[in-house]
């Protein structure tokens, strides 16, 4: 059975779609962007801090639904350019220090609310 997976620590969908799903043990986390839970705005600074957020609401999403950075098997990074590859890489691979998931990266023409970065997630229990 499916289950929706929402929490008020990352930020709420802006469109027709779930911050996650569960279904048989795999959780689709939805693309997240740098957005602020708090105020719904995007953060202030470059593409590190940026990272670092879009990072922060995904580990709120894996939290809410009884999952970890240790069960994401599928990462897809959504760059606004890919000037941005090395210092988007040095803030994600904290998060992965051992044992990191599949991961693709790809420059898109542009991004929701003219953020730098959106990640989607894949974990697995």
């Amino acid at each position: 059975m499916k289950r929706i997976i929402s929490t008020g620590k990352a930020p709420q969908a802006i469109g027709p779609y779930s911050q996650a799903v569960e279904i048989e043990g795999t959780l689709y986390i939805s693309g997240q962007v740098p957005l602020n839970p708090e105020n719904m705005k995007l953060v202030e600074g470059g593409i590190k801090e940026q990272t670092e957020q879009v990072m922060k609401n995904i580990g709120a999403i894996l939290d809410a639904a009884g999952y970890s950075f240790r069960d994401v098997v599928k990462s897809t990074c959504l760059l606004a350019d890919m000037k941005y590859f090395k210092e988007m890489n040095e803030v994600y691979g904290k998060y992965y220090p051992e044992n990191p998931p599949a991961r693709a990266a790809f420059a898109v023409k542009e991004l929701p609310l003219g953020a730098l970065i959106e990640i989607e997630t894949v974990a697995i229990k």
